[in-house]
């Protein structure tokens, strides 16, 4: 079980650096580009953004998981 909670929290530590790299700072992928106006979240943008979240939260629950193991 040990072995289990370190491979997911090695993987999704090392998933979440590359979807935070990934993110473009104070601008979303199609504005870095000069197009569009909008400051909505779309497409890859959005999902980048949410899969951060989903990520983090992971991190942090097998974290949790390993200590109290």
């Amino acid at each position: 079980m040990n072995n289990i909670t370190l491979a997911l929290q090695a993987l999704s530590g090392m998933l979440l650096v590359i979807v935070i790299l990934v993110q473009t700072r104070g601008k979303g992928f199609a504005r870095g580009w000069g197009s569009s106006a909008s400051f909505t979240r779309r497409g890859l943008e959005r999902v980048v953004f949410k899969s951060t979240f989903v990520l983090a939260f992971i991190f942090i629950a097998v974290s949790i998981v390993r200590v109290a193991l």
